[in-house]
């Protein structure tokens, strides 16, 4: 009863601080506000951004080795000529990969090129044309909302057939149903088999809704595969239960072999998977976080040094209360808590702004600039935790001067 009774009245002292001295209050707490605003803001926006980047990076398959020409993290002890003389996989290649992996639940074969598309009046360019093998979307998922994808045989055989992305169909077609029209790409006729749903632009900066897929044997009627053009990748997606490293140690034996490359040999190939790109941003998101905390502790320095100053302040403008209660027996410990209490007070009120704030920016952005921004119970913790801490650091001096007062001495000051 006596730490409750404790707490109500430091809580009542500080509201009483807050309305009697609005300015010097509001203007001593703006520290901590901006401080917690500052710090908060940089690690929510940073563990939103992380969380965005690493689902969209997910969604491109963990368990799907791209076997390329070039790198994602290059080697800086392999020279850069060597990465330039390497070959890119090749079509034959593909086929004896598919063959000899025992690990791959799915092998797919891709290559891209910009053209132009064409249907009646209507024209589009720069659409993506992909050509790819049927198992591609095993690996990579293609939601169709209507006709179906391209089957084996229109593969094998170089059928001009295409599934287009949503953009594609709207905007060279109008409003009516694409599949069972023909348009042209490259002066060939080309059939819409399928179309997929519409997907938007995620933060990799992927979308299939410029896409035009069609079987990879039509494509290399204009795309040289394996030549030093257009880059072709080979995506080789694990069986469950299999790990990324054995399905790579499997795939570098099967490309070493294909390419005949003797033991001393370094690979002249690529193996990419997607935990590069994440342990890249890592090492940037940790960076970040040590920025936003380095501004912020330094607001928050300036704010405790500030709730400091009300603290002495508060201790002289109540010396001869502190008098009286100490007259009436009120222990040293009391007094010492009840200025602390106040100071925590004060603080976690001004960190609790810099939250609402935070709070509010989150409401702005995800509602008004489409990014799901979110302020976690991590965050919130660390807000306020901050807040008390600096409260604490601020109001020990204050307070332990305050419990130390001789009582008379106090009710003379007045």
């Amino acid at each position: 009863m006596l730490y409750l009774r404790l707490l109500k009245e430091s809580l009542m002292f500080a509201i009483d601080s807050l309305v009697v001295n609005k300015l010097r209050t509001i203007l001593s707490l703006l520290g901590i506000t901006i401080g917690i605003f500052a710090m908060v803001s940089v690690f929510t926006v940073v563990s939103s951004l992380e969380k965005n980047i690493r689902s969209n990076i997910q969604s491109l398959g963990d368990n799907v080795i791209y076997i390329q020409k070039w790198p994602w993290s290059f080697d800086s002890n392999q020279p850069w000529w060597e990465y330039i003389r390497r070959p890119q996989p090749k079509l034959d290649e593909f086929q004896m990969v598919k063959k000899l992996c025992q690990s791959a639940d799915a092998v797919a074969m891709v290559v891209g090129d910009n053209t132009t598309v064409k249907y009646l009046s209507n024209s589009i360019e720069n659409a993506t044309m992909i050509g790819v093998t049927n198992e591609y979307n095993r690996i990579w998922d293609l939601e169709i909302t209507s006709g179906r994808y391209i089957t084996p045989m229109e593969n094998r055989t170089g059928r001009a057939v295409a599934v287009l992305g949503a953009d594609i169909a709207s905007n060279l077609f109008g409003g009516s149903e694409p599949v069972g029209k023909r348009f042209k790409v490259k002066g060939r006729n080309v059939d819409v088999i399928g179309v997929l749903e519409r997907e938007g632009e995620n933060m990799m900066g992927n979308s299939n809704d410029n896409n035009v897929f069609v079987p990879i044997q039509f494509a290399r009627n204009f795309i040289y595969l394996g030549g030093n053009g257009e880059e072709t990748t080979i995506m080789v997606k694990a069986k469950e239960g299999v790990s990324n490293a054995e399905l790579m140690d499997e795939l570098t034996g099967i490309m070493r072999s294909l390419r005949k490359l003797k033991p001393t040999a370094n690979d002249n190939f690529a193996l990419n998977r997607l935990s590069m790109l994440s342990q890249g941003f890592d090492s940037l998101f940790s960076v970040i976080n040590i920025a936003g905390f380095t501004i912020g502790i330094f607001s928050i320095i300036v704010g405790g040094f500030s709730i400091a100053n009300i603290m002495f302040v508060s201790v002289q403008e109540r010396t001869s209360l502190i008098g009286i209660q100490k007259s009436l027996g009120a222990k040293n410990a009391f007094i010492l808590f009840q200025f602390l209490f106040e100071s925590i007070f004060l603080c976690v009120i001004g960190g609790a702004v810099g939250l609402l704030l935070i709070f509010f920016g989150t409401l702005i952005v995800t509602y008004g600039l489409d990014f799901e921004l979110f302020m976690g119970i991590d965050d919130i913790s660390l807000g306020l935790g901050l807040s008390a801490i600096i409260g604490i650091i601020s109001g020990i001096v204050p307070s332990l001067r305050a419990s130390r007062m001789n009582p008379v001495d106090a009710i003379r000051s007045n």
